[in-house]
């Protein structure tokens, strides 16, 4: 009996030690990448975290704390202007019957020229990317998006999660259904869009559209003309010092307040279903004078500015910057 025992026990410790040491994963290539060139992820598992440097080549490696070849496929290519790595789910079949499993923890790690064109795609985790030179596409449906310091234009979509860009010096897209966005120093043009969550935005030079249909919208120091709009929160918009480009901001969730630099050159056309329309910036008035209404012109008129709100009032402030003067 003792013996049998002890036959089982030694069984159970070699499984365990066996499923232990399989469950340590972790593979790494360094793949032929010239600075300039193209790295493309397409993965169906796992976090990611990009960062550009100054080394030639890109170095990926990939760590799990399950086994990860029993139910993926591991391909990698190259050439001196382009490395591709594709980690893909094996048939159905097989997962079906060789019990695969969605948890475990795998994350991702590349390291590519600084100068590059990057694209990243995965259904498991979330997204970092950094320090390139390029442009960058990145989308997941299982995270959050996080990008900082790129020379480029960028393109972020997400079903899974939150949003966070700062230092972009090209143009800039950010989308995603499950979370809110935070974006900052956008040296392009914006387009920001979710219906789970609000958007913060702190510098832009271009062109800004931004709508949510989760939360409330906050626009500051925007540099060109603006579309923001809300269905779940207020919008407030502060217009950089000198911007005339006018745009159109309206919410049905919540007030509109924007803030304008008392010297700028625009029409205005403000009106509120749910409540008054006041400016403390010089107007001339055209057409009757309403209580839940204003339309007229700053200094001799512009671009047109549209201020729509049937869930609060309509607010006209001066810029910080123009409060000074």
């Amino acid at each position: 009996m003792s013996r049998l025992l002890g036959l089982a026990t030694l069984t159970l410790a070699l499984t365990l030690a066996a499923t232990a040491a399989r469950a340590d994963f972790r593979r790494e290539r360094t793949l032929a990448l010239e600075s300039g060139g193209a790295f493309t992820l397409d993965s169906d598992i796992g976090e990611v975290v990009l960062t550009g440097g100054s080394a030639s080549g890109a170095r990926v490696v990939v760590t799990s704390d399950r086994d990860l070849d029993s139910d993926f496929e591991f391909t990698f290519d190259e050439s001196a202007r382009a490395a591709t790595v594709r980690i893909k789910r094996r048939s159905s079949l097989r997962r079906l019957f060789g019990g695969w499993s969605e948890n475990g923890h795998t994350r991702i790690t590349i390291q590519v020229p600084t100068p590059a064109d990057v694209h990243l795609s995965t259904a498991g985790g979330s997204i970092s990317a950094s320090h390139l030179t390029g442009a960058l596409d990145i989308r997941s449906s299982g995270g959050g998006l996080d990008v900082e310091a790129v020379d480029g234009n960028v393109d972020g979509n997400t079903s899974g999660g939150s949003i966070r860009m700062r230092g972009i010096r090209g143009n800039a897209v950010a989308n995603t259904s499950g979370g809110g966005i935070t974006i900052s120093d956008v040296g392009g043009t914006l387009k920001a869009d979710t219906s789970g969550g609000g958007i913060s935005i702190t510098s832009v030079g271009g062109e800004l559209r931004a709508s949510t249909s989760g939360g409330g919208v906050d626009v500051r120091s925007a540099g060109g003309r603006v579309e923001a709009s809300s269905s779940g929160g207020g919008v407030t918009v502060r217009f950089a010092a000198g911007n005339s480009s006018g745009g159109a901001v309206s919410s049905s969730g919540g007030p509109v307040r924007v803030e304008i630099d008392p010297a700028a050159h625009m029409s205005i056309d403000a009106s509120s279903s749910g409540g008054s329309v006041d400016s403390d910036v010089p107007i001339t008035i055209q057409g009757k004078v309403a209580n839940d209404s204003l339309r007229g012109e700053m200094n001799g008129g512009g671009p047109l500015l549209r201020l729509r709100s049937s869930g609060g009032g309509v607010k006209i402030g001066r810029t910080s910057e123009g409060a000074k003067r």
